[in-house]
């Protein structure tokens, strides 16, 4: 038996991989910039080979895999689905019976190995990269700058000395008018040398500076040993003719060892990462015990808690020692006025010694064992980001593949401003979870985790919404809604049909009309005038009765626009929409409405948006009944434009 892919399986692997693949490098290449202009400073000026920056940006690059992959499949699954979705293949695929779940099935198997991959790389390949990247960027900052001696301006990248040369030669070979102050020895005690002319050498070795001097002078201050006052101002003053001064200078690049990183946290896997938590944890816990221990044993208002005893001559042990019973209690301040102000003033200082004494050991104990849990922390850290990376890459596809399908846009303007913000608010609530984490705010999984849990729901939400073609997006769906909270008024909108399947009779109109006119008059003389506070909260407008009386409108104004006349379609939009707002109907359950009213500060502005709101429905109710009115003399031939008003309520 043979086994075949689906074509649909291949056409979706065949858009999707070379999107994936252009948005990875794109990606790659914009986290990449981030890193240079990030580290600039350290690369230029040092002369650096061209291999050495290779390494180098080869090594970040794989560093940077984590933050440019997530990106990369959230715009490359936006990006397909948004094409699918704009060329009307995704409709026809659905038209066919195929579901967007289906459709998505090979992306998921495909991405499903780029998630195992990707903690994989996490594991092995990222430490390696790392310890590489690091180590060569810290040997580039221990690296001398090229020396590029400026015209009038000091020039301070030679240790230990500042450099001024106000004119070079054309070839750069000779300086003229050099001013040099030798701060090698210290500050304190300058060398200043002055020069017409000088030039500037690197021995064969580049470990010294050769600087030939000419026609200048030298001025030194002298110290001697002795700190008397004549010792202090001697000083030495040479004029020459030539010079050479020998300067320290190592112009090689050394590269560092890089086993020191090795030992960091960015260095390990997840075997290494656990073998240190567990070390370090065990010396926190041995740390613990030992303080609580000592703690245990000090003595109480100069009382031991605790002594050693040994029975018929055994093995000392330590035991609590009783509480003293007290009859009476001890007044302290009493004690405290018997004694002498010298006596009182010592024990006041001896108890500040011990007390400062105790404070500042247990101070030293808290920062070393905050070292070891801000070293725990890291290391666990590290761990779960090897997780976190497989997950957001499913995670962002699900919200990449059905928010495509949703929008139908394709292309680079859309998806590419749609995975920006995704991104951004991605990495804003991932940053915030690991400085909690990493602070010890929050425990180490809560803070890691926090971007995947708070993008899990969004992409579930988004997931169902495409597959069930729910308009998320529709602009009109979200109005309604609006319309709903705020009670906006909605305008009907009719047009003449083209072609008409079912004509409208003139005599059922009729009766449908006049029966939405008793449901109107009906409501109205139950619902007459303005509801009491309590009423409003335990009862309000019965749900039903509206919802009965919404439809009754709906269906006559459906079948009004079969008509072909003008006049009928016209008046056919003048009915109100009733519309099924919750100021309506508070609450189903009487106690809560009466809860709701007693508490006054809520209940009140309540009470008020939902009379106006009740207000307008009695108003529009009416306005049926008008419209009603009018809808029959019409189709009766009776229609006289004085027939023409709006019924006002108080």
């Amino acid at each position: 038996m043979s086994f075949r892919i689906k074509k649909l399986y291949i056409f979706m692997l065949k858009t999707f991989l070379p999107l994936f693949m252009m948005t990875f490098m794109i990606c790659l290449f914009i986290v990449m910039m981030q890193f240079l202009w990030r580290y600039i400073d350290e690369l230029v000026g040092k002369g650096l080979s061209i291999d050495v920056v290779a390494e180098l940006f080869f090594y970040a690059a794989l560093t940077m895999v984590p933050l440019a992959l997530p990106l990369a499949i959230l715009l490359a699954s936006l990006m397909t689905f948004g094409n699918l979705g704009e060329h009307v293949e995704l409709t026809a695929m659905k038209s066919s019976g195929i579901s967007l779940v289906k459709v998505m099935v090979p992306l998921i198997v495909l991405l499903s190995g780029v998630a195992v991959g990707a903690f994989f790389f996490q594991n092995n390949v990222l430490p390696k990269s790392q310890v590489k990247m690091w180590t060569l960027l810290f040997s580039m900052r221990q690296k001398s700058p090229t020396l590029d001696i400026p015209e009038g301006a000091v020039y301070t990248q030679i240790p230990g000395y500042n450099l001024f040369v106000k004119r070079k030669g054309k070839d750069n070979d000779m300086l003229y008018n050099l001013l040099i102050y030798d701060v090698s020895t210290g500050t304190s005690s300058p060398r200043i040398v002055s020069a017409d002319s000088g030039r500037l050498s690197l021995t064969p070795d580049k470990q010294h500076l050769v600087l030939d001097l000419y026609q200048g002078n030298w001025y030194e201050e002298m110290h001697s040993g002795a700190s008397s006052r004549m010792g202090q101002d001697l000083y030495r003053r040479e004029s020459f003719h030539d010079k050479e001064i020998l300067i320290k200078y190592d112009d090689n690049f050394t590269r560092m060892d890089d086993e020191s990183m090795r030992q960091q946290y960015v260095g390990k896997n997840i075997a290494e990462l656990r073998r240190t938590i567990d070390s370090v944890q065990v010396k926190v816990d041995s740390t613990g015990r030992v303080i609580s221990q000592e703690l245990h044993s000090l003595p109480v208002v100069g009382v031991p808690t605790r002594r050693m005893t040994s029975r018929d001559g055994g093995r000392p042990v330590q035991e609590m020692v009783r509480p003293v019973a007290m009859k009476h209690p001890v007044d302290f301040d009493s004690i405290m006025k018997s004694l002498t102000p010298t006596s009182r003033s010592a024990v006041i200082d001896h108890a500040i010694q011990q007390a400062t004494s105790v404070q500042q050991d247990n101070a030293f104990r808290g920062l070393t064992l905050n070292d070891d849990l801000y070293t725990i922390r890291r290391h666990g850290i590290e761990m779960h980001k090897k997780f976190t990376l497989s997950l957001a890459c499913l995670i962002f596809f699900f919200i990449g593949a059905p928010l495509g399908a949703i929008i139908r846009k394709g292309g680079l303007g859309m998806p590419v401003v749609i995975s920006v913000i995704l991104f951004i608010f991605y990495y804003m609530i991932d940053n915030m979870g690991y400085k909690l984490a990493r602070d010890g705010r929050w425990l180490v999984w809560e803070g890691i985790w926090l971007s995947s849990a708070v993008l899990l729901p969004l992409g579930v939400f988004l997931t169902k919404k495409a597959v069930n073609d729910s308009a998320v997006f529709n602009p009109d769906a979200w109005m309604n809604a609006l319309r709903r909270i705020t009670g906006l008024h909605q305008t009907r909108k009719l047009e003449m049909k083209e072609v008409i399947i079912n004509e409208m009779d003139e005599s059922q109109a009729v009766e449908m009309s006049k029966a939405l006119k008793q449901s109107c008059e009906s409501f109205l003389q139950r619902y007459h005038g303005r509801q009491g506070y309590v009423d409003y909260f335990q009862k309000g407008y019965d749900k039903d009765t509206l919802r009965l009386l919404t439809r009754e409108v709906e269906d006559l104004v459906e079948y009004l626009s079969n008509s072909r006349d003008q006049m009928v379609l016209g008046k056919a939009m003048d009915f109100p929409v009733i519309r099924q707002l919750l100021t309506y109907h508070i609450t189903n359950y009487p106690k809560l409405g009466l809860a709701l009213a007693i508490f006054f500060p809520v209940g009140l502005p309540i009470y008020l948006v939902g009379q106006r709101h009740q207000h307008n429905l009695r108003r529009d109710i009416a306005r049926t009944v008008n419209v009603c009115d009018q809808l029959v003399a019409i189709l009766q031939g009776k229609y006289t434009r004085d027939m023409e008003y709006t019924s006002e309520i108080d």
